[in-house]
């Protein structure tokens, strides 16, 4: 591999040269340019909307979307960059194999190589030109159209880079444009302050029924009961307001013990909702009484293992509402202990 040094001109900063340098890729193909594998067809249209739940008859009834004025059916606009997908087999065949050697991909290594290593996207607008039709067969060429100066954001210092990609049909007629826009940055100078504790106040309300009021009642008690059919005595839980195994309205409630064991786990990074700690770790953990209940676990998320002994523990969200959530027990005859939050 050769490498090239270049000499800033007299009058010019290093940051003016390197912008320079980056401007070069302005105008380029950053990538070749890519074919559809199928033509736009009515199977794929179907599974979209349904997946979306798109009820628009146009995409899915040929009488209705000729009542409108259109030759027939036609393909959900969102769905544009869907007929370009390479598919499962070919990104994992891709990703397996060398980097390959494209403007786009020289451009971003200079950048990795200055530390502007983390990337974002920023900007993604569309144009529709005409609606695509089933048979349409479509190809995407994507130009890189701008570098930014560097810019000084949140995330750190960085680079935009701004790509156009324009859709034609088999007729080499543009469908569609995309101006698609990244920011490539240093994350090495951004240092973020640990954030304060969450306050549980500002958690969603859990919606509070006939059937499970008992439950929540219970809870504000720091007592946690669990829903019983009188009739056959099988445990249930969440409450409901039939029996599931004999179909009995009549029910009484029974105290757990509050033990348990962790059955599974999740920890959650990412969406961060209001009121929480992220990570967030959420277990779901199999009661001595035969239920199981799902609740947040306090500790951090490395304690947690499947089949490892839990006890109850309380938070108050507000003074109306107190719910369970779930520690580490250091044996299975351990009491649960109230503690105040």
């Amino acid at each position: 591999m050769s490498t090239t040094t270049r000499t800033p001109a007299p009058g010019t900063t290093d940051e003016d040269a390197f912008l320079a340098r980056l401007r070069e890729f302005v105008g380029l193909e950053a990538t070749p340019t890519r074919h559809a594998q199928d033509a736009v067809n009515q199977a794929m249209i179907r599974h979209f909307v349904e997946a979306m739940g798109d009820e628009n008859p146009v995409y899915v009834d040929e009488q209705a979307a000729r009542a409108t004025g259109r030759e027939g059916v036609v393909a959900p606009p969102p769905m544009l960059s869907t007929w370009l997908m390479v598919g499962y087999r070919a990104h994992m065949a891709a990703a397996a194999g060398a980097a390959p050697d494209t403007p786009m991909a020289r451009l971003l290594a200079i950048l990795a190589e200055a530390g502007f290593v983390g990337v974002v996207a920023t900007n993604d607008e569309h144009e529709y030109v005409r609606e695509l039709r089933p048979g349409d067969e479509i190809k995407m060429a994507t130009v890189i159209e701008d570098v930014s100066p560097r810019k000084t954001t949140g995330l750190g210092t960085g680079h935009f880079i701004t790509t156009l990609r324009t859709y034609t049909d088999q007729d080499d007629e543009v469908v569609a444009r995309q101006r698609f826009r990244i920011l490539r940055f240093d994350p090495s100078g951004v240092r973020p302050a640990a954030p304060a504790a969450a306050d549980p106040a500002l958690r969603h309300k859990p919606f509070i029924l006939r059937d499970n009021a008992f439950w929540f009642e219970a809870a504000a008690q720091r007592r946690l009961v669990i829903q019983a059919c009188t009739d056959c005595g099988t445990l249930r839980h969440p409450p409901g307001p039939t029996c599931p195994s004999c179909h009995s309205y009549a029910w009484h409630e029974v105290e757990a013990s509050g033990r348990g064991t962790v059955h599974s786990y999740v920890v959650s990074h990412h969406p961060k909702a209001p009121g929480y700690d992220y990570p967030l770790t959420v277990v779901l953990v199999d009661l001595e009484e035969g239920t199981r209940l799902v609740a947040d676990f306090v500790g951090a998320a490395d304690e947690v293992e499947i089949g490892m002994p839990v006890r109850v523990d309380w938070l108050d969200y507000d003074e109306n509402l107190t719910l369970p959530r779930f520690r580490a027990a250091t044996s299975a005859s351990e009491p649960a202990e109230e503690e105040e939050n």
